[in-house]
């Protein structure tokens, strides 16, 4: 079982940057395959697609309106990903997750993956 921990989350004025962290707990050969995902849920909303990234990085993926603001990379080790998020904005606000997929591709929606984080808060003030 592959468990899988976000960090990263917190408050920052509009404008600002953050970055955010998922780590696989357990680095298999099953984990350095999987393509992985960045989803957000804001209050009385849906569970949103943000970006993803297939395993070999390669291919990556945006939601329109944080095209050109947000970038997804994976580390060296393959077993964490990122998501560095620039010029942050009110809309940006919500609790943040990643996802994995043994499928490896990466995907933007949420039944194409087998793990998830337990989220973490973003928060945008103006």
């Amino acid at each position: 079982q592959v468990q899988l921990v976000e960090s990263g989350g917190g408050l920052v004025q509009a404008g600002g940057s953050l970055r955010l962290s998922c780590a696989a707990s357990a680095r298999t050969i099953g984990s350095y395959f999987m393509g992985w995902g960045w989803f957000r849920q804001a209050p009385g909303k849906e569970r949103e697609f943000v970006s993803a990234i297939s395993w070999s990085g390669s291919s990556t993926y945006y939601v329109d309106s944080v095209k050109g603001r947000f970038t997804i990379s994976r580390g060296n080790a393959k077993n964490t990903i990122y998501l560095q998020m620039n010029s942050l904005k009110p809309e940006d606000t919500a609790v943040y997750y990643c996802a994995a997929d043994r499928a490896g591709l990466g995907s933007d929606r949420t039944n194409d993956y087998d793990y998830w984080g337990q989220g973490t808060q973003v928060t945008v003030s103006s």
